[in-house]
């Protein structure tokens, strides 16, 4: 397997990203093949089920509704205000249009997790 370090990333191929602090992107298809393993399941009906939910999850915001997911958190849409902002280059003035965005708040059980106090 090759490693390419950069300052801030290593990245071994294929698939796997290492950042320098230890932490490593999971992907889509690593996701799938684990719960399929723990689920009896094929791949492919996981994959088809992840994909319908994350469908679903882009659906639901996209109309401006609230999601909520006990203990793992909640998503919901919020407006940006339109600013002015400096480019840092040219130091030119330029207008920011006001934006919908996505916050995400963790619940109490990946707020526990994550922190390290967790189960």
């Amino acid at each position: 397997m090759q490693v390419e370090q950069t300052a801030e990333v290593e990245t071994m191929t294929p698939e796997i990203t290492v950042f320098g602090d230890g932490t490593r992107t999971t992907t889509k298809k690593e996701m799938v093949e684990r719960i399929a393993a723990s689920t009896n399941q094929s791949r492919t009906d996981v994959k088809r089920t992840i994909q319908a939910f994350l469908d679903e999850v882009i659906e639901e915001l996209g109309r401006g509704n609230r999601l909520e997911f006990r203990d793992f958190g909640v998503f919901e849409i919020r407006e940006r205000a339109a600013r002015r902002a400096q480019n840092p280059k040219t130091l030119e003035r330029v207008e920011v249009p006001a934006r919908r965005t996505v916050k995400f708040k963790t619940g109490r059980l990946m707020k526990s997790r994550v922190e390290g106090t967790g189960e």
